[in-house]
């Protein structure tokens, strides 16, 4: 059981704001930090990933880790979306880097198949398809 006390912060508040402007949007911490670089309200890079891990811990934002070599990436998707279970799978063109956030049935039927067939839980969050995006093609 988690018994850590959570504040309401005025860096946490600002961090969750930014990320809501970009709802949909896959956001690395280092986009988030170079929004607040510029800004009055100065956030340290230090300040930014624990907000940005506490978002995760409290349901509000997802953590994607793609692969070794590219950084973590967080989306907002609030308290009811798709963090209890909706499946969410990712294609990564291996030319640009373009990741791009894929809802589709026929994946929900190979996540079952897997399932059923071969007795393996697929993690769709972490499930990754690489190939070329339409302008790389």
């Amino acid at each position: 059981m988690n018994t850590r006390i959570k504040y309401k912060t005025r860096q946490k508040e600002l961090v969750l704001d930014f990320l809501r402007s970009k709802a949909g949007e896959h956001i690395t911490a280092s986009d988030v930090c170079e929004h607040f670089k510029d800004c009055e309200e100065g956030i340290g890079q230090s300040t930014v990933y624990r907000q940005l891990e506490s978002l995760v811990d409290d349901g509000i934002i997802n953590k994607y880790i793609i692969d070794a070599n590219s950084p973590a990436c967080f989306e907002y998707v609030g308290h009811e979306d798709h963090r209890d279970g909706e499946v969410c799978f990712h294609c990564k063109c291996g030319k640009c880097g373009r990741l791009i956030h894929l809802k589709c049935e026929e994946l929900n039927e190979i996540q079952e198949h897997l399932y059923n067939e071969h007795s393996f839980k697929m993690d769709p969050r972490r499930t990754v398809f690489y190939g070329l995006c339409d302008k790389c093609q």
